[in-house]
């Protein structure tokens, strides 16, 4: 089997998202984006009550929304 060939088969066999899933991996990310603004807007106080320290928030509030 050429590369050729064999670079068709595998794209053939990926299988596209469905909407439900688009859907939902956009949601997923709307929220990680306004639960990580939320988190710079919280004081010192709100996150000892968090058991999380300043840099634990700044380091989790710098991640892009895509990333876990």
């Amino acid at each position: 089997m050429s590369m050729m060939n064999l670079t068709i088969t595998v794209v053939r066999s990926r299988r596209l998202p469905q909407w439900n899933e688009i859907r939902t991996l956009f949601i997923e990310w709307r929220q990680r984006a306004r639960s990580r603004l939320e988190l710079r807007s919280l004081d010192e106080r709100e996150l000892w009550d968090m058991g999380l320290t300043r840099m634990d928030a700044q380091n989790e509030a710098d991640k892009p929304f895509w990333q876990r």
